[in-house]
């Protein structure tokens, strides 16, 4: 089984034995990050081109490591980066770069249809305000590049983009649609709520598919330039968030995972249409979700994490490494001596009500603070703002027992993984595990190689469980909160205080 996760900075692809669920290869494309095109402050785009030129990059090198045959190879699953906007005209060729999920652009957009269609129809029906997501970006294609939206054919994820290159075939899920926020849960169908606010053609939409089922066979043109075997099903397409809770069994209600990628997210399973009343945390169709057995997905995202820790390598590591900073962080204490920082520099923050706050340091001093305050003040931010978030999610009634997470970028420094537990007050479980495994595994449920979920998982076991040491760093997360709620427009902290 193939894994193939469209991230933001680069794409991994991973092949699995089905008999041990274990990866046999590994590899990503390209080494250095991906950058993101931002034509004006607050917008982000990426090239779905560029999305498929590096997985077939990726796919080859995982081939030629020279430990599985490529034709042996029975399903393809994908993961993606969640929110992004496709557009492709009749002949499936791309109209314009992706909005994708941390573009700022179309805020303003989903606050006004959120109010025009009603908080407590959108809350109730969605889930979710329309807030800054694929359904306000394609409204802010159509108000201002008039000419492109009147040659869309089909508008996508970008997982359904790459499905698209693979099989020829344009499908979507309800779980995609759902964190477009196009699907009506009450109605079990396509908001028509929100197409007929935004004006869209419901012809725009691709045909609904089960995240695991066929979205379509690999082509023979595909498959021979990939040296894989024509015909063999793209059986799972899923978000990066769904899937990571996927590829860490967390499918059941009160299951929670986390991940402190690109973005820092903390995700839990319920079984009841619930959601936040501000849109603080977002509730979305999860990848095991059926009308007659709900799963969802409660999602609280920090936009900037990793991108906050690889602009404080390149401006402050110099030539080390993210382990040689993890290790210099420990020389500082904990508290950083007071140093602070908020790490919100990767546009809107849906858990600030949509405000940009930016990334910001308070109170340096600088005959105090060397380079290993800031590594250790980043990291320490990092975890505050996930206790922040997490502090919302227990508001709307999920307390998690245990956190599992996959011990890779932020969780492989102890400094980090020991700060979160501690502020968050939660155990948390580490596994050896990332997105293209769990694509894969997700294919070889969709394509019933596995005869369920649970056999797909049976040999999954945790390397590691933290558990919480104290509450050393809860004044300085008190000092740390008060500092951003100073940086929030009145309104939205009024807002906060009250809720």
């Amino acid at each position: 089984m193939l894994g193939i996760d469209i991230g933001t900075s680069s794409v991994k692809v991973s092949v699995v034995d089905a008999a041990t669920q274990k990866a046999v290869a590994s590899a990503q494309y390209p080494d250095e990050e991906s950058p993101i095109i931002a034509r004006q402050p607050g917008w982000a785009e990426q090239s779905p081109e560029t999305w498929w030129a590096h997985a077939q990059v990726a796919i080859e090198k995982c081939n030629n490591i020279g430990r599985y045959n490529p034709l042996d190879i029975a399903a393809i699953g994908i993961a993606y980066q969640m929110h992004g906007l496709v557009l492709v005209d009749k002949n499936q060729h791309v109209l314009r770069n992706s909005i994708i999920w941390c573009d700022s652009r179309a805020v303003e957009i989903g606050d006004k249809a959120f109010a025009a269609m009603g908080s407590e129809k959108c809350l109730s029906h969605l889930l979710n305000s329309p807030g800054n997501f694929t359904a306000s970006k394609l409204a802010w294609v159509k108000k201002n590049e008039p000419e492109i939206y009147n040659r869309i054919d089909k508008i996508m994820l970008p997982g359904d983009f790459i499905a698209m290159k693979l099989t020829g075939e344009i499908t979507t899920s309800v779980s995609a649609l759902s964190e477009g926020i196009f699907f009506d849960f009450l109605n079990n169908r396509l908001s028509e709520d929100v197409v007929g606010y935004f004006g869209f053609d419901g012809a725009l939409f691709p045909t609904i598919k089960p995240v695991s089922s066929s979205h379509g066979t690999l082509l023979a043109s595909v498959a021979q330039k990939l040296k894989l075997k024509p015909g063999i099903p793209v059986a799972y397409k899923a978000g990066d968030q769904p899937n990571n809770a996927l590829s860490l069994n967390v499918l059941n209600p009160g299951e929670v995972a986390a991940t402190a990628g690109t973005s820092g997210v903390i995700y839990g399973v319920s079984d009841q249409l619930a959601y936040d009343q501000q849109s603080r945390v977002n509730t979305f169709a999860h990848v095991n979700y059926t009308e007659h057995k709900k799963r969802l997905g409660i999602l609280l995202c920090i936009n900037g994490v990793g991108s906050l820790y690889r602009w404080t390598k390149s401006v402050f590591g110099g030539a080390e490494n993210y382990l040689q900073m993890n290790q210099k962080a420990t020389k500082a204490p904990p508290g950083s001596d007071g140093l602070r920082v908020l790490p919100f520099g990767n546009g809107a923050e849906r858990m600030l009500n949509n405000e940009i706050v930016g990334a910001q340091f308070h109170h340096i001093d600088l005959n105090i603070h060397t380079q290993a305050h800031i590594i250790r003040a980043v990291q320490e931010g990092i975890a505050f703002a996930f206790r922040y978030g997490l502090d919302i999610i227990r508001e709307n009634g999920m307390n998690p027992t245990v956190i599992r997470a996959g011990k890779n970028n932020l969780f492989l420094s102890e400094l980090f993984t020991e700060t979160f537990v501690n502020i968050t007050g939660v155990p948390v479980e580490l596994y050896k595990n990332d997105g293209s495994v769990g694509a894969a595994l997700g294919a070889g449920i969709g394509a019933n190689i596995f005869s369920s979920s649970e056999q797909a998982f049976e040999h999954m076991h945790p390397v590691q469980l933290v558990q919480p040491a104290g509450k050393h760093l809860e004044a300085a997360y008190e000092e740390w909160k008060a500092l951003l709620e100073k940086q929030l427009t009145r309104k939205t902290y009024e807002v906060l205080k009250t809720s």
